[in-house]
């Protein structure tokens, strides 16, 4: 069977910030694709404000490069495995993947989830790049082996346990095929060689009948909704009418608008494409990721996107606090519920289920990044909302009631080795292993329950003094741990009245536990202002003023200063909540507050507990 000899699909999979997009920006550079003196900014791939800011890939994306007579059409993946469902749905797109890998760190866990996914699609051919050859420490030939011992592990055949090697320097834009770092070049020739030679030609089967599968989902304001996908069969034109078959085995026809292709960091209008060809479809207002545009007289559908389901779930509802309706655009249920039902549509990862209450909804996602960040998107667009502490999501399999566990991969520095494993233990992580690094590190590898991770990364944090480096990524369901709750261990100091927070009254305060506002701050009843040093809540006054006389002691306005509050950040805020306990979120704050905002009903719904636990 022919091939189409000038194109080649793949896509580069990594762990979280192992140079990936850096990579994708220097094979930008050196083909033939820029114009002469075009200047391209850092990760350009990265063109959401959140993945720019955190220096991470959440979303797919496209393009494709120039080398000679060949295109290389490349798929920037995520690296966390969050965002797992983004790696899963491009993967049956390409017909080989560069493993990005860190010559320093090594294999992560993230390394070996998305090399899993990689190799769950038998026909992907691999290419290893080792990645920051340059970095002090690097250990490149080490390296290679600890990829080597994944491939075995995770069931790779032979022709993929026979992969090619390429040494880089993305940030410094060299390559060789050696692992010395004298035989760096200034060149990605190494790179687009061992592409051409080692990926295989899409087939070219375009005299067949037509079968485009939608892998991504995009938006425009003028087409509407667009498909991503790869051409696996026939050709494809503008004003074609074509039939695309839903996954719930119906079928629509539609004339095709409007097609794209990708070239460099533009989307270019074209008007035909055939097999292997990597496109963007409009003019079907309601197509999923996962359905098929075929020739209507053969309809025949492509096997659908197999996506692991959600492990983790919060309850977001509409801004019902004191302060709803002053700094959002979208604050009613009606325009909440659309945009979350207008992301399930773009994140196959994501699902949005109705409750009994009219005015909240039930979101399952992969992990607290995948929702943080749906979460900030929602607040920077403009919309006010609460949200309820993640939990996770048990199954009943075989009859026996699971839950997620995660492996858990730390690099601390050797002091901080005893806490950290003190600390997962009491979370009911289990230590597989413990390997001494070098410069004073240990690397320790845990089984953990999901439940147990939520909340520790601030504590992990805190015990290694920002030295410690944790990943983690779901392994597998087992029989949920009984009797056990991994909640916060510490109460909250919660405002009893509404005002300002006065510096007087949060002098008197701060020496129950940690204050979480400045003075000055706005606050309502029920809203959390301070962590407690017990375990239980405590209403106070944090908007007390001093009581104004005509005696003033010499000196005593000089002394009214209080310890430096913390200011937790949305993943942080996310972490520190109870069950009882929701974070309001909105365009402009992050305010923590109890569910049941009235102190009195509050007090006598925790006795009514407490009465029940005890029968």
């Amino acid at each position: 069977m022919k091939s189409r000899d000038d194109i080649r699909n793949i896509a580069i999979i990594a762990h979280v910030d192992h140079g990936k997009t850096t990579l994708v920006n220097e094979m930008l550079k050196q083909s033939d694709t820029l114009p002469e003196h075009f200047s391209i900014e850092d990760r350009a791939m990265d063109t959401n404000a959140i993945e720019r800011e955190r220096g991470i890939t959440i979303l797919s994306k496209n393009t494709a490069v120039k080398y000679g007579k060949y295109q290389i059409n490349i798929l920037d993946t995520p690296g966390h495995a969050d965002f797992g469902g983004e790696v899963e749905r491009v993967m049956k797109m390409v017909d080989g993947v560069l493993l990005v890998v860190d010559a320093f760190e090594g294999t992560m866990p993230q390394t070996r989830f998305v090399l899993k996914k990689a190799l769950e699609q038998q026909h992907l051919t691999p290419i290893v790049v080792i990645n920051k050859v340059d970095r002090k420490g690097a250990r490149p030939e080490e390296v290679v082996d600890e990829v080597l011992d994944l491939f075995i592990e995770l069931g790779a055949d032979e022709d993929q346990l026979d992969f090619p090697v390429v040494y880089t320097s993305a940030m410094n834009g060299t390559s060789s095929y050696d692992s010395d770092i004298s035989t760096q070049e200034h060149t990605m020739k190494p790179l687009f060689d061992t592409i051409i030679k080692t990926i295989p030609a899409p087939i070219d089967n375009s005299d067949e009948p037509l079968q485009f599968q939608v892998a991504i989902l995009d938006y425009n304001d003028f087409v509407g909704r667009i498909g991503i996908g790869r051409v696996f069969r026939g050709k494809i034109k503008v004003g074609d009418n074509v039939t695309l078959m839903k996954l719930d085995g119906s079928k629509k026809n539609f004339r095709v608008t409007k097609l794209f292709g990708f070239f460099g960091l533009k989307r270019l209008e074209i008007k035909e494409a055939e097999a292997g060809d990597l496109i963007a479809v409009s003019g079907m207002e309601d197509i999923n990721v996962g359905e098929t545009v075929t020739d209507p007289e053969h309809p025949e559908a492509i096997t659908p996107l197999r996506i692991d389901p959600p492990t983790l779930r919060m309850t977001f509802r509409t801004n019902d606090s004191p302060f709803a309706g002053r700094e959002g655009k979208f604050v009613t249920a009606r325009q909440l519920e659309d945009r979350l039902k207008r992301e399930m549509q773009t994140d196959v990862s994501l699902k949005v289920e109705d409750t009994d209450d009219p005015g909240a909804w039930t979101v399952s996602g992969r992990g607290e990044l995948h929702l943080s960040i749906l979460i900030e998107t929602l607040r920077r667009e403009g919309y006010e909302l609460s949200v309820s502490r993640p939990e996770v999501i048990y199954r009943e399999i075989d009859g026996v009631m699971c839950e997620p566990f995660e492996e858990v991969q730390i690099d601390t520095p050797d002091e901080y080795t005893g806490s950290v494993i003190d600390s997962l233990s009491k979370r009911k992580g289990e230590m597989k292993n413990m390997e001494p690094g070098e410069n004073g590190q240990t690397r320790l590898i845990f089984l953990a329950p999901s439940r147990g991770l939520i909340g520790y990364s601030t504590e992990f944090m805190t015990m290694t003094r920002g030295y410690g480096i944790m990943s983690h990524t779901f392994e597998k369901y087992a029989p949920v741990i009984k009797n056990w709750n991994p909640g916060r261990q510490k109460g909250t100091l919660v405002s009893m009245n509404a005002g300002k927070a006065t510096t007087y009254a949060m002098m008197g305060i701060e020496s129950r536990g940690q204050l979480l506002i400045d003075p000055g701050t706005e606050v309502y009843e029920g809203m959390i202002v301070g962590e407690n040093s017990r375990e239980n809540d405590i209403t106070v006054n944090i908007t007390k003023g001093k009581n104004l006389t005509n005696v003033r002691a010499a000196g005593s306005d000089e002394m009214a200063h209080i310890k430096t509050p913390t200011h937790f950040s949305l993943e942080e805020s996310l972490e520190f909540l109870n069950e009882d306990e929701y974070c309001e979120v909105t365009p402009e704050n992050i305010r923590l507050r109890k569910k049941i905002l009235n102190t009195n009903a509050r007090e006598k719904e925790a006795k009514r507990r407490r009465a029940a636990s005890r029968k």
